[in-house]
């Protein structure tokens, strides 16, 4: 019995810290995206002011939320309701895939966009 109650106790340890490890993490990341880009949803371009930033959320590209470049190449700020449409789209696809409708999708293609993927050259257009 008191074998149990330490594997329990023990598992509960190391699920606490993996959640506080995750917090960590994300907190580091949204941190670093709000201050690298602009406080504007990348789908609906609804703006977010100190009020209302809660409600901007950091979206994983490429959906793995250990990769965190510095320079937020695999971040997009999208507001709530964006980023459960981009991943209710993913699931949608997903599940297309496996169901053998794919639109002429490959497997690869994801539901992603990159809403300042020109944003350096018009940056450095508007310094000449």
């Amino acid at each position: 019995m008191a074998t149990d109650e330490a594997k329990r106790a023990h598992t509960d340890r190391m699920i606490a810290q993996t959640l506080r490890n995750r917090q960590q993490r994300e907190q580091g990341y949204r941190e670093q995206a709000l201050k690298i880009y602009p406080w504007i949803c990348g789908r609906c371009a609804r703006e977010f002011t100190r009020e209302n930033v809660h409600q901007l959320t950091v979206h994983h590209r490429d959906h793995n939320h250990d990769n965190n470049p510095k320079d937020g190449s695999n971040w997009e700020l999208l507001c709530l309701y964006c980023h459960d449409n981009e991943h209710a789209r993913e699931l949608d696809d997903e599940a297309a895939r496996r169901a053998g409708v794919s639109e002429g999708k490959t497997a690869t293609t994801r539901a992603a966009s990159n809403p300042f993927a020109n944003l350096r050259e018009l940056m450095e257009k508007s310094k000449r």
